[in-house]
């Protein structure tokens, strides 16, 4: 028999209307709420629409794994649209299917290893910065680095040698307000929506180009086909493009900027990185893909960086049909959410839970379910496709600029969260550094 999934008779539950959005009233809710009531409950919405909080790792898997097909974008994804158009990461049905399957060749490891020169000149170019902080006893704001750095590599990757005719006289490139204005309200959406225009023109030129120097994800989003042959219109490839700006920006700058500070929080760890890294980078004309994935402990602080401070720390998903998770039944059109950010804090599945202890995901040690009890980049035919992208450009950042450069004073306290579609920190995070 299968057993319905009913609301918990708590009257924080069955009596409070909830409105799920990425703000820290909810987490604050939800948190609350996870430790009252367990791994799964039922919400009332004020649009009287059944809702879910779910933070059972078997069921999580079981939801965008094996029932993915049973689910759509849920709540909250309209904005995510005003933004970026219909792209990837908004797009559900046959639309999703056919651009996942059309850019996903562009993410193969043997063509994101051809970036490596542009990682390791983007890194490179973070030091004339540093080193003119340093002689003048300034503090570096990495916050701010971090934004630049992966703004700047992210629209070299995808430009390439049009990178250049984007950059104005004062070094600015149009897309420069994304680092400088964390917020993504509509004046951000409005900023955007006016670059489409330079997009197309860039976009045009290249389709008259037989060939293209050197290599690009423009020019891979260009020569995709689906099955029957067609490629991405204008307009899809412009909101594909959009797509990989916005989401390849944020995951990378706001990733190294919470490991950064927790490095700087924590003199053994950065030890073991420098060690790890130093030996690689002494000999940088030498570096490769085999150099960069043999860096395990560096792997492994940013996925404990993910596991504190997951990029989008609230999903959402709506059933499209009637479907069974567990034991449990959801009727359609239900709206289900899932934290990462709570169950990577969730003491039912990993010892000392709230503690940097990248040692955990070397030796597996410190997590009880760690393969199930984790999805920062998402899971099944959703999981983001950028995600070895991401962490070579953040493993040869971390690599190179810590055998450069040794933290001498940091910020310790904890930096409140900006709860957004993306977790950022609500302060920018500076610390001294030495040579």
């Amino acid at each position: 028999m299968k057993k319905t999934l009913k609301i918990k008779s708590c009257p924080q539950v069955s009596d409070l209307k909830i409105d799920i959005d990425v703000s820290a009233s909810t987490l604050n809710e939800l948190t609350k709420l996870q430790h009252q009531y367990g791994n799964i409950f039922k919400i009332n919405s004020n649009k009287n629409v059944p809702s879910y909080f779910i933070n059972d790792p078997t069921l999580i898997k079981e939801l965008l794994v094996k029932n993915h097909s049973n689910y759509r974008k849920g709540p909250g994804f309209e904005r995510i649209k005003m933004l970026l158009g219909n792209g990837l990461i908004v797009s559900d049905g046959h639309t999703w299917r056919r651009a996942r399957t059309m850019i996903q060749p562009t993410f193969a490891r043997q063509n994101i290893h051809k970036l490596i020169q542009k990682m390791i000149s983007c890194s490179q170019n973070r030091v004339a910065t540093w080193d003119a902080l340093i002689e003048n006893s300034q503090s570096i704001n990495i916050t701010k680095e971090m934004s630049e750095f992966a703004l700047e590599l992210i629209l070299k990757s995808i430009f390439g040698e049009d990178y250049k005719n984007l950059v104005d006289d004062n070094g600015e490139n149009p897309f420069s307000f994304l680092s400088k204005d964390t917020t993504r309200d509509l004046s951000v959406v409005m900023k955007m929506r006016n670059l489409r225009q330079t997009l197309l023109s860039i976009i045009m030129i290249r389709r008259k180009q037989r060939h293209s120097e050197g290599y690009d994800f423009l020019t891979m989003y260009l020569n995709a086909s689906d099955k029957l042959g067609n490629k991405f219109t204008d307009i899809e490839l412009i909101d594909e493009i959009i797509t990989l700006i916005v989401a390849g920006y944020e995951t990378s700058a706001g990733t190294l900027n919470w490991a950064w500070y927790l490095l700087s929080t924590q003199p053994d760890e950065l030890e073991k990185l420098y060690q790890e890294s130093h030996p690689i980078f002494e000999k940088l004309n030498d570096l490769n893909h085999e150099a960069i994935n043999s860096m395990h402990f560096t792997q492994a602080v940013l996925e404990e960086t993910l596991r504190l401070y997951p990029p989008v720390w609230l999903f959402s998903r709506q059933s499209t049909n009637d479907d069974q998770l567990g034991s449990y039944e959801i009727a359609v059109n239900s709206n289900l959410f899932l934290s990462p950010y709570i169950l990577h804090r969730s003491n039912e599945f990993w010892d000392n839970p709230n503690r940097f202890n990248p040692d955990r995901f070397i030796n597996r040690n410190g997590a009880k379910v760690v393969n199930m009890a984790y999805f920062p980049f998402s899971l099944g035919p959703r999981r983001c496709l950028g995600e070895y992208f991401s962490f070579l450009e953040m493993k040869i950042h971390l690599g190179y600029l810590i055998s450069k450069y040794r933290i001498v004073d940091s910020q310790k306290n904890n930096p409140k969260l900006n709860l957004g579609i993306n977790l950022r920190s609500n302060d920018d995070i500076f610390f001294t550094t030495r040579t």
